[in-house]
């Protein structure tokens, strides 16, 4: 599929991803950006395709080695470490990696690799969660909620746009996260 030199490549990929959806993922236009030949594309990936098919390996398999390394307890408690993803996601936007998340989201919408992958983060993500829940007490049926509503919080926050301000986001994120975890003790 390809080697490590086809990283570049990649990374421009998830660039203009973000950028303009997965329609502006081209050759050329990737190329142009690396300030190389589209010959440099072909000795590393077959076509197009290949370098989607390594762009959503490489997603996937970052985000689900993201969320385990994250939910690791470490010396932690469930509930430090919850209240650690939630201040994570909740006070660093990271503007490019959720535009990247959105448009592999919308890709998935029409593709059904695309759709697999974002399957198997959405997976991982929630077991992972559910299980920090369920070593606070909860029942694996309330852990498994309480990690569905855990993430709604943790993606949903991140598309809303306050008027009230940067103080009173951060008390509506901490009031927020206070009722995640009041079950977990």
């Amino acid at each position: 599929m390809t080697d490590s030199r086809g990283n570049g490549w990649v990374a421009a990929g998830f660039a203009e991803v973000a950028r303009s959806g997965v329609e502006g993922v081209r050759v050329e236009v990737l190329a142009k950006n690396l300030g190389v030949t589209k010959g440099g594309f072909y000795r590393r990936f077959r076509d197009r395709a290949a370098l989607l098919e390594a762009m959503l390996a490489s997603w996937r398999d970052g985000r689900i080695a993201a969320i385990e390394k994250h939910t690791a307890l470490d010396g932690a408690t469930a509930r430090e470490r919850l209240k650690a993803i939630i201040t994570l996601y909740s006070e660093r936007m990271n503007t490019e990696a959720m535009a990247i998340e959105l448009a592999i989201r919308q890709w998935a919408r029409t593709d059904e690799a695309a759709a697999a992958a974002v399957a198997s983060v959405d997976a991982a993500r929630l077991k992972n969660v559910g299980q920090l829940y369920r070593a606070t007490g909860l029942s694996a049926e309330e852990a498994d909620a309480k990690a569905f509503l855990f993430y709604c919080f943790i993606f949903g926050q991140s598309l809303l746009f306050l008027e009230r301000g940067p103080r009173k986001r951060a008390q509506l994120l901490a009031g927020s996260a206070d009722r995640l975890l009041d079950d977990s003790k």
